[in-house]
């Protein structure tokens, strides 16, 4: 919980427009360009899930949950 709190202030420190779509070529840009939703107002609130959920407040439930029932938070690929 606290590496994800320190993840989402650093990423609050940048601006949706500052995203890193592709690591092997910076000059890319997401496929929406800069037509994003008002609500995104930095980087912390940037990534949403395919239902339009805070992805970062999504890992978060689900931690917060592994931590309630003792159980260990694992990620796969879909």
């Amino acid at each position: 919980m606290n590496e994800l709190n320190c993840i989402r202030q650093e990423l609050a420190k940048y601006d949706p427009d500052q995203v890193v779509w592709d690591i092997e070529d910076l000059s890319k840009q997401p496929p929406w360009g800069n037509r994003i939703s008002e609500d995104i107002t930095n980087l912390s609130n940037y990534f949403v899930t395919s239902d339009g959920e805070d992805f970062l407040a999504v890992f978060e439930r689900a931690l917060q949950m592994g931590l309630e029932v003792g159980k260990p938070v694992k990620i796969e690929s879909l």
